[in-house]
């Protein structure tokens, strides 16, 4: 069963995901809360401290507890959402689920993810548009941070669109690089092997907590990166 303060930091999470309490937005008083959940101080205080540390809530002496105005690193690249982007070309998207496992966190794991310890949710899945593979995705999701995503199966939902819309961030991380395919990711994008694929790396946090590790691998002819900057 969710802890309570939990349920209450997903409670807040999900208005201010949805857009109903918008930066500078003051949120109900801990006496609200703790008579809204029947629950003590302590617990309510507990979620509105998380949440204050994270980013998404700043406390204000004698004013009370407000939502924060975006503190996110700008970056060139936003965070895409995939069956968003393949949608929006007009094409027909879908998922193929290659693998879901619960499982402690490996030495790897733990390096790539940037955590010291703990339990992850680890998924490999393809996107396609139409009827060839768009991307072939792996990612790692840190359950000490998102502990509901245990419970998503991931085999109709994308686990980014899923995120996006689940899991505020405050932070994210970017690295692209230039790969050729080795035999069994060719196989995987139906794609001749020693193909050139973009290799897109992302890491996002919210404060402290390193939310999840996903790598994209896009096959060169079938996918193209733009970016705009503004002066």
């Amino acid at each position: 069963m969710t802890p309570l303060h939990h349920r209450i930091r997903r409670d807040i999470e999900s208005r201010i995901m949805s857009g109903e309490w918008r930066p500078g937005h003051r949120i109900p008083t801990e006496a609200e809360w703790m008579a809204a959940y029947a629950c003590s101080r302590m617990t309510v205080n507990k979620a509105l401290r998380s949440l204050v540390q994270s980013g998404l809530l700043e406390s204000r002496k004698r004013a009370g507890t407000f939502v924060s105005a975006p503190r996110f690193h700008r970056a060139a690249l936003e965070i895409p959402d995939i069956r968003a982007e393949v949608m929006e070309q007009g094409l027909s998207y879908r998922l193929d689920l290659l693998h879901r496992e619960r499982r402690p966190a490996t030495e790897e794991d733990k390096a790539l993810l940037r955590i010291p310890d703990g339990e992850l949710l680890a998924i490999q899945c393809r996107h396609f548009a139409e009827d060839l593979p768009y991307a072939l995705e792996h990612r790692l999701i840190n359950l000490s941070a998102v502990p509901e995503a245990a419970d998503v199966d991931f085999s109709a939902e994308p686990p980014g669109s899923w995120l996006l819309a689940h899991v505020p961030w405050t932070e994210a991380e970017h690295r692209i690089t230039a790969i050729n395919a080795d035999p069994a990711t060719a196989k995987k994008l139906e794609a001749p092997e020693n193909t050139a694929c973009l290799a897109l790396e992302r890491w996002t946090w919210r404060g402290q907590e390193r939310i999840t590790y996903a790598r994209q691998l896009y096959p060169g002819d079938r996918y193209a990166l733009t970016a705009h900057f503004h002066a």
